[in-house]
């Protein structure tokens, strides 16, 4: 049986973009006061609100698209284990944070995997297109 490892990838980019589009898109289209509110309830700065909206909202649209997949996995990693020690941790496994930990594997499988062939940012590149930093020294001549 033939295997398409890389269109694994393509689906837990999409699934994963998928549901972080959607809590942050939720989290603004509801009112982020809310989410403000609910983050300094459980004694955090209700500016993270913002900060979690945002990577969510952006994140997710880049993971769909497969733009800085590693970068934002990491980003969501972070995110999820902070949800996972904050919130989640008294709810128990089953009903509570097992979708955590399933959208925590899908981000770090994206963070050592990356976005895969079939992602823009391979697009990109194979166009030209270069996103390495460099360190380059300028040299003079006396």
């Amino acid at each position: 049986m033939k295997t398409y490892p890389h269109i694994g990838l393509v689906i837990i980019r999409l699934a994963l973009g998928l549901l972080f589009f959607s809590h942050g898109f939720f989290k603004f289209s509801d009112g982020i006061e809310n989410t403000v509110a609910f983050f300094e309830t459980i004694g955090l700065s209700g500016f993270l609100a913002y900060v979690v909206g945002t990577i969510e909202l952006t994140g997710g649209v880049l993971m769909i698209l497969g733009l800085g997949t590693r970068v934002v996995s990491v980003l969501f990693s972070i995110i999820l284990i902070g949800a996972l020690l904050t919130v989640k941790r008294s709810t128990g496994m089953l009903g509570g944070y097992e979708l955590d930990i399933a959208l925590l594997a899908m981000s770090f499988a994206l963070t050592i995997g990356g976005g895969g062939p079939y992602s823009l940012w391979e697009f990109l590149k194979k166009k030209g297109w270069t996103f390495e930093i460099t360190n380059q020294k300028v040299e003079t001549r006396d």
